[in-house]
């Protein structure tokens, strides 16, 4: 998609729709929280969460006492959402505005999260310099959680293109500086009453 701009496009959806009404709503994360939750991370680990946008991992994470979370979208509306629905509690939160094929992380972390985001990324450079910034960002022995559409996931959302990934090809993209860790194929019911189907992968970061 020649001279697409992404920020606007996400601006757009973000100022225009209701939360509950986009495809990836979902008010509990639960397979976030599980594969979060099983690696044994003291409260004050470093978490980041990619194209968190307004979802509710964040929320949960506080619930849960984590005390270093930040959360990076290319929508700064989206953002503006998730500090509003928080109130007082998203001074618990780092927010940055940014575009996960071009990140540059202000610090390392021992998780990096990522919900739908990554399979935004199309073009085989942002993929490859995805990858590479993750393993940078992550400290040694890192985690690593990606959820991407599975190749029965749509081909599409919000009206762009996506990368769909078995467990198999996730895990290839990742193959560099990582350990694979687990991968499970999950299903998410949308406010629509259909069905998507995911795939996550999870990964530790190889010491050097």
């Amino acid at each position: 998609m020649e001279n697409f701009d992404r920020k606007k496009h996400w601006e757009t959806i973000y100022t225009t729709k209701e939360s509950e009404h986009c495809s990836w709503f979902q008010p509990t994360p639960v397979t976030s929280l599980e594969f979060i939750g099983q690696y044994g991370l003291s409260k004050s680990s470093k978490i980041i969460d990619i194209g968190g946008g307004d979802s509710f991992l964040a929320d949960s994470l506080i619930e849960k006492g984590y005390t270093d979370i930040t959360v990076m979208d290319i929508s700064e509306a989206a953002l503006e959402r998730a500090k509003q629905r928080l109130k007082n509690k998203a001074n618990q939160v780092k927010w940055i505005v940014g575009d996960a094929a071009r990140f540059a992380p202000p610090e390392k972390y021992d998780l990096w999260h990522d919900r739908a985001a990554f399979h935004f990324l199309t073009d085989q450079r942002d993929v490859e310099s995805y990858s590479i910034t993750a393993k940078n960002a992550l400290n040694e022995q890192g985690i690593l959680v990606l959820g991407t559409f599975s190749e029965n996931g749509p081909k599409k959302c919000s009206g762009i293109e996506v990368n769909r990934y078995s467990q198999e090809g996730l895990s290839k993209v990742f193959e560099q500086g990582f350990k694979k860790l687990k991968c499970v194929n999950v299903d998410h019911p949308t406010p629509f009453n259909t069905t998507q189907n995911f795939t996550f992968c999870s990964f530790q970061r190889l010491t050097n």
